[in-house]
């Protein structure tokens, strides 16, 4: 880690629905703007005379994408920050109490002792792919709900339940058509879905989650890229203690269709079905055992990309 720079600017802005709480470090001041256009114009005119060393903003379930777009455009070093590790850091310096101001406080102080590197903003079409992924993923949540209530309501609701099953699959079905159309616009996002899908197992959805979600795939090395989407475990020990060893953090939504695509792969799939049969036959719980295949699989995709090489059975 760098030495601290006092003279280095540090901006934290505590995001809400409504406000924008910006907390300028070393000196102190503050300022609250609204979070809306008008709000994030202002915003980035109080932070601008301040020449920031970076921005942080917490990652807020997309509240805080319309300042970063903003501040972005305008040329401004921002850095999108994992709220538990700020929630963590503020813990670990005895910070208990909790504001507005507090929280843009922490952030600022966490960005000047951790010194985060400045978040890249995706182009706007894998921003739209990512958000269609999403909004698609919703769908299916929904989708399930709806046939548990399937199951569990007399059947003179049954009807009015279907209707609304019709209306979620028509609807994922026009999202897939988006989806499609949306990277054949661009050649090199088609070429590396047909890359990927060439794989086994691999469908389109994992492939544009991958495009959108892990553009670090085929740049980083298998523990890097494992570590990253969250499906390496993590040692627990202590002195002569050996605590069970756990995943944790990463791409949550990466890590959550890579699982679902391991489904048809532990069936099928001629590397992987083999060595979740040899783990679960040594003992390993049934998740464990597809963990450690999603980080095989991951590791097959980011050898692909990193070579520039389709699918070679011989290779896997």
């Amino acid at each position: 880690m760098n030495p601290i720079n006092s003279s280095e600017i540090n901006v934290g802005i505590d995001t809400g629905q409504t406000y924008l709480d910006v907390y300028i470090r070393p000196s102190g001041e503050f300022e609250t703007f609204q979070n809306n256009p008008d709000g994030i114009r202002k915003a980035i005119r109080f932070i601008r005379q301040f020449k920031p060393a970076r921005i942080l903003i917490e990652s807020t379930g997309r509240l805080e994408m319309a300042f970063f777009c903003a501040a972005h455009k305008a040329g401004l070093p921002v850095c999108i920050c994992d709220p538990v590790r700020v929630r963590k850091f503020a813990q670990s310096i005895g910070r208990l109490a909790k504001t507005d101001k507090l929280d843009a406080q922490d952030i600022a102080y966490y960005g000047e002792m951790s010194k985060p590197e400045t978040t890249e903003l995706k182009p706007e079409k894998l921003r739209l792919l990512s958000d269609l992924l999403t909004v698609r993923s919703q769908c299916l949540d929904m989708s399930t709900m709806q046939k548990n209530r399937l199951q569990r309501m007399p059947k003179t609701v049954h009807k009015s339940i279907r209707n609304v099953l019709n209306t979620i699959t028509r609807e994922i079905a026009s999202i897939d058509q988006q989806l499609d159309k949306l990277v054949a616009e661009i050649p090199h996002y088609q070429a590396r879905v047909d890359q990927l899908t060439s794989a086994k197992a691999v469908g389109k959805v994992l492939a544009y989650t991958l495009l959108s979600d892990l553009p670090e795939l085929g740049k980083l090395n298998r523990k890097e890229i494992a570590a990253l989407v969250g499906v390496a475990p993590f040692n627990k020990d202590s002195g002569k203690h050996k605590g069970k060893r756990k995943i944790r953090g990463g791409r949550h939504k990466v890590r959550t269709v890579l699982f679902v695509s391991m489904m048809s792969a532990i069936q099928c799939h001629p590397t992987i079905k083999p060595m979740y049969q040899r783990l679960v036959a040594a003992g390993k719980p049934k998740k464990v055992a597809i963990v450690a295949c999603m980080r095989k699989q991951l590791t097959i995709l980011n050898t692909m990309v990193k070579n520039g090489t389709y699918w070679d059975e011989n290779m896997a």
